[in-house]
């Protein structure tokens, strides 16, 4: 089992390759500023011929759904189905906060957050075995957000919505990972397991998940 993971969601152009079950190889730009146009099809060439691989040896091609980026979702979805197309492969949907969260490894509480405009962020709850309690959204920050799941225990708040809500949560169990953005590093169990149960995309009709309108800025 080969899978090319892509994820285009945020800043991070990250591309990792599964093989045999497990993570076998990762490029990604972790920087500031959006490189996906130009690394993206670079990074998938590097990535299978530093691996002696080509792409006739892929068995799937997963993609960050959203939400995220306009841009950077179109980018990698539009690759993603294009590969797919060409090699008659199948087309697997990752959710962005889903491998977002498992970037967390202790067994606790996590809300990943994507920034989004102003106080506004792309969120999600999910429980210590990650199953995701509370459904996808665009949330405005204030003080009081998430109370109810602070005053419980403790919470661990991921991903580049978190220093503004580090800036007015005060909170004693908010715990913060600043500094972490999506990477397709995460997406690869969770590819792997919607493989295995047959749990692909319509490559034709596919779309990301905004989640909101597009906004020219």
């Amino acid at each position: 089992m080969n899978i090319l993971c892509i994820e285009t969601a945020s800043t991070n152009c990250s591309v990792a390759l599964a093989k045999n079950g497990n993570l076998f190889a990762l490029k990604e730009d972790y920087s500031n500023g959006f490189s996906h146009a130009e690394r993206l099809h670079i990074f998938i060439r590097d990535i299978l011929a530093e691996n002696d691989m080509q792409l006739s040896n892929l068995d799937a091609i997963a993609v960050s759904k959203g939400p995220g980026s306009y841009t950077g979702l179109r980018i990698g979805v539009s690759a993603a189905k294009g590969l797919c197309f060409s090699l008659g492969i199948p087309l697997i949907s990752v959710s962005t906060l889903t491998a977002l969260a498992y970037q967390v490894k202790e067994k606790v509480l996590v809300i990943p957050m994507l920034d989004a405009r102003r106080m506004e962020v792309y969120t999600a709850v999910f429980d210590n075995e990650r199953e995701q309690i509370l459904k996808t959204s665009a949330m405005i920050l204030d003080e009081n957000s998430y109370f109810e799941y602070l005053e419980k225990g403790p919470v661990y708040f991921i991903g580049s919505g978190v220093t503004k809500f580090n800036e007015i949560c005060k909170h004693p169990n908010a715990i913060f990972v600043e500094g972490k953005l999506p990477s397709a590093k995460e997406m690869v169990d969770l590819a792997i397991y919607k493989y295995k149960i047959s749990d692909f995309e319509d490559v034709a009709y596919f779309e990301p998940y905004y989640l909101k309108d597009f906004m020219a800025g």
